[in-house]
C-alpha cells in the first residue's frame, strides 16, 4: 500500500552521487513508502537532490523504521551539541540560507575586506 508519506526541506551542502561525484543540494526528501532497493516492505528514504542537474544528481538512502529512529536520535544529539558550539564562538558568523549554492557570496559580507585599512587607519595614513 503506498502511504504517500513525504516531507520536503532546502537543503545547503554537499552529496556524492553514485559516479563518485560531489554536487550541491537543493533539497531533501523524507518519505515512508515501498522500498526500492532495500529488501524491506517499507522504507524511511532520503533523498538528497539538486532539482537543477541531471535526475543522477542524487544520493539516496533506505532505511528501516527503527535504524530511521536511531538515525533522528543521533541526528538530534549532533545539533544540539553543534548549537552550543556555534553558541561558544560568538557572533558574526552567518551561514546562507537554506536551499543556497555553496559558493554564494553572503547576503551580509564583511564592513571590510580583508586586508584592507579599517576607516580609521585610513585616514590617519591620508593625514
Amino acid at each position: 500500500m503506498c502511504t504517500s508519506i513525504v516531507e520536503i526541506a532546502p537543503a545547503s551542502g554537499m552529496a556524492r552521487g553514485g559516479e563518485g561525484d560531489w554536487f550541491a543540494l537543493t533539497h531533501s526528501v523524507v518519505a515512508y513508502d515501498h522500498a526500492r532497493h532495500a529488501l524491506l516492505e517499507d522504507a524511511i528514504t532520503l533523498d538528497f537532490v539538486n532539482h537543477a542537474l541531471p535526475p543522477g544528481a542524487r544520493a539516496a538512502v533506505e532505511l528501516t523504521l527503527e535504524a530511521a529512529k536511531a538515525l533522528h536520535e543521533a541526528l538530534a544529539r549532533a545539533i544540539a551539541a553543534a548549537v552550543a558550539e556555534e553558541a561558544q564562538r560568538g557572533p558574526g558568523r552567518e551561514e546562507p540560507p537554506l536551499g543556497t549554492p555553496l559558493g554564494t557570496p553572503l547576503a551580509t559580507p564583511l564592513a571590510t575586506p580583508l586586508g584592507a585599512p579599517t576607516a580609521g587607519l585610513a585616514s590617519r595614513l591620508a593625514a
